[in-house]
């Protein structure tokens, strides 16, 4: 199986079987996020405790991208304290080619910086699709700020 079939199959599993998808109840960070061009839409659930995102929770609606981008990302924060989780976010966005970063990601090695996130990384050949890829973290942003009172970069 070549790498980019591996990859879609990563993306729909994740579509057709978001992971964490529900919501919060208790105490927890709400955010939501949307893609008016193209009518995606994503809201997050954070449960934080000790500075640590112990819970997650997401809906949303869209393309397969948006909401498997979104469900990868729940996946990946869980456990994380939020340094590791701007760590994550940045090192995906570098992926994504949204922001500059020194660390070379090694396309070569699937799953060594991101684990599932990488499936999403022929994404960026599609400039308006990486909107959609992005619009979990930019939500999942909107939520630390609420985490830390201060705006993220």
């Amino acid at each position: 199986m070549a790498i980019e079939e591996l990859y879609r199959e990563i993306i729909l599993d994740h579509y057709r079987n978001p992971r964490r998808r529900g919501t919060l109840s208790g105490n927890h960070i709400h955010a939501e996020g949307d893609n008016p061009s193209c009518g995606d839409e994503f809201s997050l659930d954070l449960a934080v405790e000790n500075e640590i995102v112990i819970d997650a929770a997401i809906q949303g609606q869209g393309c397969s991208i948006s909401q498997a981008s979104g469900s990868m990302m729940a996946e990946a924060i869980i456990n994380k304290t939020l340094t590791e989780i701007q760590d994550i976010a940045h090192k995906f966005k570098i992926m994504m080619a949204i922001e500059d970063g020194d660390e070379p990601l090694d396309p070569d090695r699937p799953g060594s910086v991101l684990g599932d996130l990488e499936a999403l990384r022929g994404v960026r050949r599609f400039p308006v699709r990486v909107k959609c890829a992005n619009l979990p973290w930019a939500t999942l942003s909107d939520a630390l700020t609420q985490w830390t009172g201060d705006a993220l970069s």
